[in-house]
């Protein structure tokens, strides 16, 4: 997650059973390269000890004490100032009625105060008390001054009620983390499409034609678009990967309802990256019923499916503005020419080209080694890398396309 290294967060933690799961954000955040200072409250503090956080940061974990310290008179200052967004997970309702009225009794409320970086709130509480009139009002309040607030989840709650209330999960709050920390980055303003996914071809109700792809190289790039700034809609077949937080998704399984998709979508979007895996024939009669074996081995005749990229570049014909087009080359054999002659004759303006006969590379796994092809004869070859490190570098050369 290159978005969040090196980047300053202060997470707040105040008085809630969800605390525990602060502990998590806090070792996941400082892994993917963060530097996390926490602060706990009062109440906080009898539910996980500042002990723990140190442990999963390496850094020191502030409370109350500290604000009464030797460092009393600039350590929410310095807190509040060098930092890139301050967290408050799980934040009370206690803790929002505090910053909705300016209240500033603790370190992390005088901290929130002094700060001049983002702030993202995750309220947790028990039934009731996010539902109630004087949560909501302090809630748009904060709203209305730039705060934003990942809704919580419902579910059971430590009462044994169920409610809305619970904490959301980690990789959920990690998400709107990078939605805010890539508001300024490199695509900020500009409307990126992504296919992802194999297509589903039906031969009958229960079987289809479909391919090996995952849809990870797809979804990477979701992700790292989003990372740099850009509104993303996914178009994504059927997967087991959960899309990115903030992207638009649309849920396709058929060549046609992409190819649907993708035309409904593309006018009003800067890039299109189709890393789809888009199937290049289905039946041309789809049986009613199931096929059933002692009926013989049927004959299934195929016909050609829609060519996505070329209506997509026939529509950016008529386009009044700059849009790039990217495709993907999946080969078993002579992977650079079938990329250049794919890239010609489809208009595009990049292509990424991988030998899917690798075995570290390709279709389901977690690593790629992409040759990318440009319009312009260049030509730029990637090292075996994570996919997600490659969608990053592909969306840098979107990006500077888009320039």
């Amino acid at each position: 997650m290159s978005i969040l290294s090196g980047k300053r967060i202060v997470l707040g933690v105040s008085g809630s059973i969800a605390a525990y799961k602060a502990a998590d954000l806090a070792s996941k955040l400082t892994q993917a390269g963060a530097q996390v200072d926490v602060i706990l409250t009062g109440s906080a503090e009898k539910f996980v000890t500042p002990l723990t956080f140190q442990s999963v940061t390496g850094r020191r974990a502030y409370t109350d004490t500290d604000l009464w310290g030797n460092e009393a008179h600039v350590l929410h200052v310095g807190l509040g100032h060098a930092t890139d967004l301050l967290v408050i997970a799980p934040c009370t309702a206690n803790t929002i009625a505090k910053l909705a009225h300016g209240q500033a009794d603790n370190l992390l409320t005088v901290t929130a105060l002094a700060s001049q970086s983002p702030l993202l709130l995750a309220p947790a509480m028990d039934g009731g008390m996010f539902d109630h009139p004087a949560t909501q009002e302090n809630l748009d309040t904060l709203r209305k001054r730039g705060a934003t607030i990942v809704e919580p989840a419902e579910g059971h709650l430590a009462s044994g009620l169920t409610g809305v209330g619970r904490l959301p999960e980690t990789h959920q709050l990690i998400g709107h983390i990078r939605l805010i920390l890539g508001r300024r980055g490199l695509l900020a303003g500009k409307r990126v499409l992504v296919t992802a996914g194999g297509t589903q071809e039906p031969l009958d109700p229960v079987r289809v034609l479909t391919n090996r792809s995952s849809g990870r190289q797809g979804y990477a790039l979701a992700q790292a678009a989003q990372d740099a700034g850009a509104r993303v809609t996914l178009v994504t077949t059927p997967t087991a990967l959960t899309p990115p937080v903030g992207a638009e998704v649309i849920r396709v399984e058929t060549a046609k309802q992409m190819l649907d998709a993708v035309l409904k979508e593309f006018p009003e979007s800067d890039a299109l990256i189709m890393a789809a895996a888009v199937a290049d024939f289905r039946p041309k009669d789809v049986a009613e019923d199931k096929i059933k074996k002692e009926g013989g081995v049927p004959q299934i005749e195929l016909e050609a499916t829609e060519d996505i990229l070329k209506a997509a570049a026939g529509l950016r014909i008529e386009a009044k503005r700059k849009q790039v087009v990217v495709g993907f080359a999946a080969e078993s054999q002579d992977l650079l020419q079938n990329a250049a002659n794919k890239l010609q004759s489809k208009k595009l303006d990049l292509i990424a080209a991988n030998d899917i006969s690798a075995n570290d590379a390709g279709f389901s796994v977690e690593t790629n080694r992409i040759t990318l092809l440009f319009a312009d004869g260049r030509r730029e070859s990637l090292s075996l890398m994570s996919k997600s490190e490659a969608a990053e570098i592909i969306i840098e050369r979107v990006a500077a396309l888009l320039e």
